[in-house]
């Protein structure tokens, strides 16, 4: 899961874009102490950091500088103070990208994933699907939603990334068998149908309804 920091001085625009990060599957924090940045940026180790320009004792642009000093980390500024002076001052200090508030949680969502894309390829795929909001996590085999996290077996997992990764798509019981045998699962038909009610009734505990579909006599279904 990426870790992503956010140094913003408004308590409010902090805590909607730290939950909102949250709902996407991203370990997201805000700042606390803003005169000692470097140590909260250290202790966080985060993989993309979102910066204000305008924070107290000194300013983003401080910050980007001495970060850069020890730090790749992907940098976002956001900031009301958009002007082209303040972009190319944030460029040449060091940041990735700029967005200019108030900016629509969507289009800040769409950058963070485009710049940890960019920034992370060489270590593969991006190790989340995601779908209306439910964020399954591969690295560590849980799902996320609404800031609910569910631990999955191993089978609940597989039928989950099968299903998801052929989103739209109607997936046959013999497939989804075939992908649990390939992990050393090996289950039956009656099996298979124990472990697709086990994790509906997950889903359904934390408010997700109806997301898996069945297609009689051919197999599962996840759409939009």
């Amino acid at each position: 899961m990426y870790k992503i920091l956010i140094v913003e001085d408004d308590t409010t625009i902090a805590d909607i874009l730290k939950n909102y990060l949250r709902k996407w599957g991203y370990e997201a924090e805000k700042i606390s102490d803003f005169n000692n940045v470097m140590d909260e940026f250290k202790r966080y180790n985060p993989q993309l950091l979102i910066l204000d320009i305008t924070l107290p004792f000194y300013n983003g642009f401080y910050w980007c500088t001495e970060i850069r000093k020890i730090s790749k980390v992907p940098i976002i500024f956001a900031s009301s103070a958009s002007d082209n002076m303040n972009l190319i001052m944030a460029i040449n200090m060091g940041a990735d990208d700029f967005i200019a508030k108030p900016f629509d949680l969507n289009v800040m969502v769409a950058k963070v994933q485009a710049l940890l894309r960019r920034t992370y390829s060489f270590q593969g795929e991006m190790n989340i699907l995601e779908s209306n909001g439910i964020v399954l996590n591969l690295g560590n085999m849980t799902l996320t939603y609404n800031n609910h996290k569910v631990e999955l077996s191993k089978n609940e997992f597989k039928i989950l990334e099968v299903l998801l990764k052929n989103k739209n798509k109607t997936v046959s019981r013999d497939e989804i068998m075939k992908q649990l045998w390939d992990s050393d699962s090996f289950i039956d038909d009656n099996t298979l149908t124990v472990n697709v009610t086990r994790l509906r009734k997950k889903l359904e505990d934390i408010g997700i309804k109806g997301f898996i579909k069945t297609k009689k006599g051919i197999g599962y279904l996840i759409g939009d």
